[in-house]
């Protein structure tokens, strides 16, 4: 069974997606699922759902204690816990009915992404989604990731 996703497999992914839930959503701006929340929020088409059990607002928008109570189902879930809790939101994510359990940068976890392709779901580890929808949205700028110069020359000062 392959781990990896191709940059095709995540383009499908997102372009299927309607809407994106996440887990272990941090209202702290320093955190990177804040600046994620924020990017999907004001850059993607997604209805954006918050999964936090200590939080019941962000940026304006409810959060819920748990999968299981977000209204109107799962489909992609992006996960911003650490790797000890992963096996337990993948169950989680399998039992909300979801279609991609996406983990964040930094988290790779083969029993867990086995578990879940076997329930059915596509599967992503160590990708942002903020950096993934913006690498196909043509939005890397907006991060700073993307200064628009191709070559490897410097640009002179206006």
């Amino acid at each position: 069974m392959t781990l990896e996703v191709t940059a095709r497999e995540r383009l499908r992914i997102l372009s299927r997606t309607e809407s994106v839930t996440i887990v272990g959503a941090s209202n702290n701006p320093a955190r990177p699922s804040f600046f994620v929340a924020t990017y999907l929020l004001s850059s993607s088409k997604y209805r954006v759902n918050f999964v936090n059990p200590r939080l019941t607002e962000l940026l304006g928008q409810p959060v819920y204690p748990t999968l299981a109570d977000v209204p109107g189902g799962v489909d992609l879930v992006s996960v911003f816990r650490k790797h000890d809790d992963l096996p337990g939101v993948a169950e989680e994510v399998i039992t909300a009915g979801a279609r991609t359990l996406w983990l964040q940068l930094g988290l790779w976890h083969e029993p867990v992404a086995e578990r879940a392709k076997s329930a059915g779901l596509d599967v992503v580890m160590n990708r942002c989604v903020k950096i993934e929808h913006a690498r196909f949205a043509g939005g890397l700028h907006l991060a700073g990731f993307n200064t628009g110069v191709i070559s490897s020359r410097r640009q002179s000062k206006p």
